[in-house]
């Protein structure tokens, strides 16, 4: 005769909980406990305001103004049959230095044949050319952290997602295209003699 088959009944295992499981009392107390160190280990870093500011007033913008150019803004300034430099003292009625960062120049050079009028633009000797030291060549991000460290600068572009990151750094003026002319967007009343500003 044959062993009988012993089945292991489910009813009759004792069931117990692991021991690593988050109801239990000291994993809880655990888990807070690592939190707070965590907490504790993290440190709070606030970017100091720049010394030019006074309140939202920017006291290091005046004539002659240093304008960042951006990749589109040279684009849409060909399309609406723009002279660059002489809209911008059209608009500010000041002197104006017109500034192209090595990103702006790398990111027309890679845009191939068609923009070749755009790139022949930012070539031009009146333009200031800006290095950059940093790796890559997204010139958006190369912009807003040149603008963060330095308050001095007017920035043009037509980029709404740049507008939106530039308008957080208060203090930073916007030059934009709209109705075939140039605007600018932010500078004080003080600066501002002529030209369509908007608010």
């Amino acid at each position: 005769m044959g062993k009988a088959k012993q089945v292991r009944k489910f009813g009759e295992v004792k069931r117990m909980i692991n021991p690593k499981d988050m109801r239990l009392k000291k994993n809880q107390k655990q888990a807070s406990d690592d939190k707070t160190a965590l907490v504790a280990k993290q440190i709070n870093h606030v970017d100091r305001e720049s010394s030019t500011m006074f309140f939202k007033y920017n006291t290091a913008l005046g004539p002659p103004y240093h304008i960042i150019i951006d990749t589109n803004f040279i684009n849409f300034a060909l399309q609406n049959r723009l002279e660059l430099v002489q809209a911008m003292m059209d608009c500010l009625y000041a002197k104006c230095v017109p500034c192209v960062t090595d990103c702006v120049m790398a990111e027309l050079e890679k845009m191939g044949p068609k923009y070749r009028m755009a790139l022949k633009v930012a070539r031009d000797p009146r333009f200031e050319r800006l290095p950059c030291s940093h790796k890559g060549t997204y010139a958006d991000d190369c912009i807003v952290q040149r603008i963060m460290q330095h308050r001095c600068y007017i920035v043009a572009t037509c980029d709404r997602d740049l507008k939106r990151r530039i308008r957080k750094v208060p203090g930073v003026p916007i030059m934009f295209i709209v109705n075939h002319k140039l605007s600018i967007e932010r500078l004080p009343d003080a600066l501002s003699t002529g030209g369509q500003t908007h608010r």
